[in-house]
């Protein structure tokens, strides 16, 4: 019976590759590179992975910072402030207090002894100090400072990151198979932590007329998959890649689009706390499309 389902859906998918290949018109060498343009574009802005300077994990209580050696919290020497102040963990709120003269803005106006952070009551703010600016993040137990610095080198530096030629065999139609119930996988992240995702279902394709299938979570409107595949840690990063798709029609149909595979932000900054793929998504071929390894 099992052989006999791969058998339906292999037919199945060539006959949608078959329908669907003509529909791979000329603009698709134009559209990939203009999705990479965006797709740099957005990696040196303010909310992009390459300005990330430092990731600190608060302790309960007081955690000074500044870019003395003598604070909890040490920032980059660039920063330029010895002393700035501390943050304050209670629970799962945190609380900033400035030292005098240190013009620290907090969503743009001068702040001191602001809550710039609380779980319990969704309460996430923008810390800034001249380049550099500041949010709090939570993964599971941890909370943390993420630092941003406008103007790092790697941002100044950056001009493009190398792909595999665009192939249009890397566009393939697939089947999304959802759960018979409404359902989360454990996805590990790089701090060791597992961290449940809504699995969406299966997207079912074809490489070679190989029937594989990749798990898809939700990403907002669209599906999201983490996958890794055999050229990792030779011409890709080692951890992985990122997809997005949309997500289906009526009848199930919907593209997975490899020329789109891209980095995590682990690719370009130690200072990311990246989801790792499953081992059901380790295809076990190599996948020649998408980014390569980011070098800096």
């Amino acid at each position: 019976m099992k052989f006999m389902k791969k058998i339906i859906i292999s037919c199945l998918l060539f006959t949608i590759q078959f329908s669907l290949i003509a529909q791979t018109n000329n603009n698709y060498p134009a559209e990939i590179n203009q999705w990479f343009t965006n797709r740099n574009e957005d990696l040196k802005k303010e909310n992009g992975w390459l300005n990330l300077v430092g990731l600190y994990w608060l302790e309960q209580g007081k955690n000074t910072f500044g870019n003395s050696s003598a604070n909890t919290i040490v920032f980059p020497s660039d920063f330029g402030v010895a002393k700035a102040g501390y943050f304050e963990l209670q629970g799962n709120a945190v609380r900033l207090f400035t030292n005098n003269n240190v013009p620290i803005t907090v969503n743009g106006k001068l702040a001191n002894n602001t809550i710039i952070f609380s779980a319990d009551d969704n309460i996430a703010v923008k810390v800034q100090y001249k380049s550099f600016h500041w949010t709090i993040i939570k993964r599971e137990d941890k909370i943390g400072i993420r630092l941003r610095n406008n103007n790092s080198s790697l941002v100044k530096k950056f001009n493009t990151i190398d792909r595999f030629a665009i192939d249009t065999n890397w566009k393939l139609p697939a089947i999304l198979q959802a759960p018979l119930f409404p359902s989360n996988i454990p996805i590990k992240n790089v701090l060791g932590q597992t961290i449940q995702m809504k699995l969406l279902g299966k997207l079912i394709f074809t490489v070679n007329r190989q029937v594989v299938s990749l798990d898809a979570v939700e990403d907002g409107d669209d599906l999201f998959v983490i996958f890794g595949d055999a050229t990792n840690n030779r011409t890709t990063y080692g951890a992985g890649r990122f997809l997005i798709a949309a997500k289906p029609d009526v009848n199930g149909k919907t593209w997975i689009d490899f020329n789109k595979a891209y980095n995590p932000p682990c690719a370009f900054t130690h200072f990311a706390t990246c989801p790792l793929p499953p081992s059901q998504n380790i295809l076990p071929f190599e996948v020649t499309a998408g980014e390569k390894i980011f070098k800096h």
